[in-house]
């Protein structure tokens, strides 16, 4: 979920990210569109109107056209001394003030702001009477009058063209470039954050909804390990969680008609070995030897014994038992005071578990310590949700290779066992199947100061 998750969020940052670059883009561009065609109207403006005007009013016409954000002036010189402008928003004013004013001569360039002017002081004009003289910084004779006291608290780029009038003077103007408003504003960031927020809560919680389905499925898979009786799994949800579920059902429904079979079929040999064993016994009786009648008697009954351990493992009884509230202490005591063992733990712990499948386990422990350990030990802890019952002897141990396979059927260590025990190789199997049950295991270990260890773990809650 958590990756899935990462990818997600990852996906719509990315998305955000190109998103934004695009926008940004695409605002430069129409600022500079705008820009341009502002300028360039405003300046065919200003030419019309000079052209209209009489050249001794020029400059008093100037004067009240002056502003801040277009500062412009008559002389007889341009202040644009390039005639072909740079490519951007020179050229494409270039362009346009080309179309918009036929027959005249535009000159465009990017440059610096010219410095404030030391004072205006009387010099030659394009038209009669007094005007300003060359300010410093724009060229000799620009004639750009008093609108270039400039500079102060602005950009240090301006915009700046020259139009060629048709007396042969020029329109000079200066158009400072102003910086585009920063995008990194609460205005601008705050709905951005809100949106990703927005679209990460919701991809979470997609995420989660799309892997319910899947925890529910491993669940599932938890409770069959336990219990190839729990109950199925509910189909429901989307279509591909839907067919997973049935197919895990049809799953456990095969699996617990292979186990019933098996059940069966052991029930059904035990049932049909009885009657030959039980008329082997009454023939046995017919016998004049004692001791050899009495042997035979013994193999009998070890074979009905075997039978019936056989099929009691068959049925798996611990798996179809229900879990209750058990007093697990009093338990393990009890069955260590019966078979002779020791105990040492709390006089109360109470667990849920299957009552009768964990007295069998703890039971075949305790007998197998007692058999061939030469005594036993119990205990009893909890931690962390998991409860644990040791038991120790005082025995031989059992060597690490075997420790795996003294779990399965029929298996009996020659070391430790022998047949005139009685055993019949199912007790560990029956144990482990048991505690299995309850969702936990069965492990070995042997002591360092001699012997081995058994330990019942499997949690509680």
């Amino acid at each position: 979920m958590g990756r899935t998750a990462v990818v997600l969020v990852l996906a719509v940052l990315v998305a955000l990210g190109a998103a934004l670059a695009l926008f940004v883009g695409n605002r430069g561009e129409a600022l500079s569109a705008l820009r341009s065609r502002y300028a360039a109207e405003r300046i065919a403006t200003l030419v019309n109107l000079l052209e209209e005007t009489a050249p001794e009013s020029r400059r008093h016409v100037m004067r009240r056209l002056d502003t801040p954000g277009l500062r412009a002036g008559w002389g007889i010189l341009p202040l644009v001394s390039d005639p072909t402008p740079p490519p951007g928003l020179p050229r494409a004013i270039a362009l346009r003030l080309g179309r918009e004013l036929e027959d005249r001569e535009v000159r465009c360039t990017l440059g610096p702001l010219p410095p404030p002017p030391l004072m205006e002081r009387p010099g030659p004009g394009p038209g009669p009477g007094p005007g300003p003289g060359p300010v410093p910084g724009m060229g000799p004779g620009s004639g750009m009058g008093q609108a270039f006291g400039l500079g102060r608290g602005g950009t240090d780029v301006a915009l700046q063209v020259s139009v060629r009038l048709n007396d042969g003077s020029w329109l000079n103007v200066f158009a400072p470039m102003e910086h585009n408003d920063s995008l990194w504003q609460a205005r601008f960031v705050l709905p951005l954050l809100g949106a990703l927020l927005a679209v990460t809560l919701a991809a979470l919680w997609a995420v989660r909804r799309a892997t319910l389905p899947l925890a529910g499925l491993a669940a599932a898979a938890e409770r069959l390990g336990m219990d190839v009786n729990s109950p199925p799994l509910p189909e429901r949800g989307p279509r591909e969680v839907r067919a997973a579920a049935q197919a895990f059902n049809v799953m456990q429904d095969r699996i617990r008609r292979f186990v019933d079979d098996r059940t069966q079929m052991l029930a059904a040999i035990s049932h049909d070995l009885r009657t030959p064993i039980t008329r082997m016994k009454l023939r046995a009786e017919f016998v004049e030897d004692e001791e050899q009648r009495l042997k035979m008697l013994a193999d009998l009954d070890e074979m009905e014994h075997m039978i019936a351990a056989t099929l009691a493992f068959a049925r798996d009884d611990a798996t179809r038992e229900e879990r209750r509230p058990v007093d697990v202490a009093m338990l393990v005591q009890g069955l260590s005071d019966d078979l002779g063992a020791a105990y040492q733990g709390p006089e109360s712990l109470i667990a849920a578990a299957r009552p009768l499948a964990l007295k069998r386990a703890v039971a075949n422990i305790l007998d197998n310590a007692r058999k061939y350990g030469g005594g036993a030990h119990a205990s009893l802890r909890r931690d962390d949700g998991q409860l644990a019952i040791i038991i120790d002897d005082t025995g031989p141990g059992i060597a690490e290779a075997d420790r795996e396979k003294v779990f399965a059927p029929f298996v009996r260590l020659e070391t430790s066992r022998n047949r005139d025990t009685g055993g019949t190789g199912l007790g560990l199997a029956v144990a482990r199947a048991a505690i299995r049950a309850h969702g936990g295991d069965i492990t070995l270990e042997n002591r360092p100061q001699g012997g081995l260890r058994v330990i019942l773990s499997f949690p509680v809650g």
